[in-house]
């Protein structure tokens, strides 16, 4: 793993220009890590690019790199995946979303089932929105994606299984099988996880009409966060770049 520390800012990326440094990173590599001068550090736009730079002020207030090469990131899955997971309580959603980005997924939509137990409205709706992306945003320095998954606004699974056009789509649901078994690789997928409790059978039989096969991951109930961990690396094996 390289020491070299990956921060994502959003800026463009030139030869020879400097790129102030947001505060939460900025603080990390001058007060935590104690970066100086001449520290080499790569950063990432969140859209694909990567930069190598080196520090050239690391104040108490400011902290700048000077970009001294860029290149297109080389760590995207030729999978698309789009994980609509059930929102859970507290660490559960946010390892859920870490893992997930860790294992090439493109997008992650948060969804209301009939099962779940969280509601999320205003104000509260849009600071776990922003702390879930900053979670995506903290995978991909850890992992070196230089892609940011989007993580959308949450809503309810009916609304999310209407938008749905990926090739493949599925839903994990115990006691069935036989899903991944496509003699054509799909370039785009779909994966409904359920809460907890499970999804409702009616919730089952929406997916199902709207074009979700059922997948089973074994015998054993896996906890809602673990079941995207398996899945995509399921869904990455066999046909992305696992």
């Amino acid at each position: 793993m390289s020491s070299v520390p990956r921060i994502h800012v959003a800026a463009d990326f030139t030869v020879g220009g400097d790129v102030v440094l947001p505060e939460g990173p900025a603080h990390h590599l001058a007060r935590v890590l104690r970066l100086g001068e001449g520290a080499p550090v790569r950063l990432f736009d969140g859209a694909g690019r990567e930069a190598q730079a080196r520090l050239v002020e690391a104040g108490r207030k400011r902290v700048v790199a000077r970009i001294e090469s860029v290149e297109t990131g080389h760590r995207e899955s030729p999978l698309t995946v789009h994980l609509g997971q059930a929102i859970s309580k507290g660490d559960r959603m946010d390892y859920a979303i870490q893992k997930a980005v860790e294992l090439g997924v493109a997008a992650i939509t948060p969804l209301y089932t009939e099962h779940g137990d969280v509601r999320l409205k205003g104000e509260r709706e849009a600071k776990k929105l922003a702390h879930w992306q900053a979670v995506a945003i903290s995978a991909c320095e850890q992992c070196g994606r230089a892609v940011v998954p989007t993580v959308l606004s949450p809503r309810a699974l009916s609304e999310w299984l209407g938008e749905r056009s990926e090739a493949l789509r599925l839903v994990l649901h115990p006691g069935t099988g036989g899903a991944l078994e496509h003699s054509d690789a799909p370039t785009t997928a779909a994966l409904l996880i359920g809460p907890e409790g499970g999804l409702a059978d009616a919730e089952v039989e929406s997916a199902k009409a709207a074009g979700f096969a059922p997948l089973s991951l074994g015998p054993r109930i896996l906890r809602t966060e673990t079941a995207p961990v398996v899945a995509l690396t399921l869904l990455q094996y066999r046909f992305g770049d696992v």
